[in-house]
């Protein structure tokens, strides 16, 4: 049997994204409510997440970045979903080998091993300057672990970002519905998608794949 990978997306897969959110709502004067309202319907829309800040009537959002990223502080444990280390646990005791490629500033790497996030490999899309959805993002991943495409499960929260551009790739893909995207992020789901709605229901039912 080849060597099996379970490869992880970060923002709303391993990571609550919820004070990212909520920060830049005080920063920028607006209700929390109604920035995530406005988050929500760009999602809804398919349109960058980033064009939350023209709905909400802030495009010169970008000067406030050095603020957010001191109010912010990087990954704190209390951003860690309560099922990533227990699972991440259970699928490396299962044999798979692990992986957390994703769409993150490359100091993320760092900050995940803090908080004793320590998958077999470990990479931001800064760090490769490629980003997911291009094929580019996949190919590398794969090269990096060395691994065949049939060998591997990526699992994300979005369908745009991580389940279709990963199938097209050959891979096998993961939908984890939390988080805005899992919720309001539409469109087709490719035949052969896992569905899950926890990374506990995950490490349960991936034999599903690999018996």
């Amino acid at each position: 049997m080849n060597q099996r990978w379970v490869c992880f997306d970060v923002g709303e897969t391993l990571i609550d994204e919820t004070r990212v959110w909520s920060i830049w709502a005080d920063l920028l004067g607006v209700t929390r409510l109604t920035f995530m309202a406005a988050l929500g319907a760009v999602i809804s829309d398919g349109e960058d997440h980033r064009d939350v800040f023209q709905i909400v009537g802030r495009p010169d959002w970008e000067k406030l970045y050095p603020a957010f990223s001191a109010a912010y502080g990087g990954f704190q444990a209390e951003d860690l979903y309560p099922d990533a280390v227990p699972s991440l646990g259970a699928l490396r005791a299962a044999g798979y080998r692990l992986a957390i490629f994703a769409n993150q500033p490359a100091q993320r790497t760092a900050e995940l091993q803090a908080l004793d996030i320590t998958p077999d490999l470990m990479a931001m899309s800064a760090e490769w300057g490629v980003s997911k959805p291009a094929p580019e993002f996949y190919s590398r991943a794969l090269a990096e672990m060395h691994a065949a495409a049939s060998d591997v499960a990526y699992v994300g929260d979005r369908l745009d970002n991580d389940v279709r551009p990963s199938a097209l790739a050959g891979i096998r893909p993961v939908w984890i519905r939390r988080g805005p995207w899992g919720v309001i992020g539409g469109g087709e789901v490719p035949d052969g998608t896992l569905v899950v709605d926890s990374l506990t229901e995950l490490a349960e039912r991936i034999g599903e794949w690999w018996p």
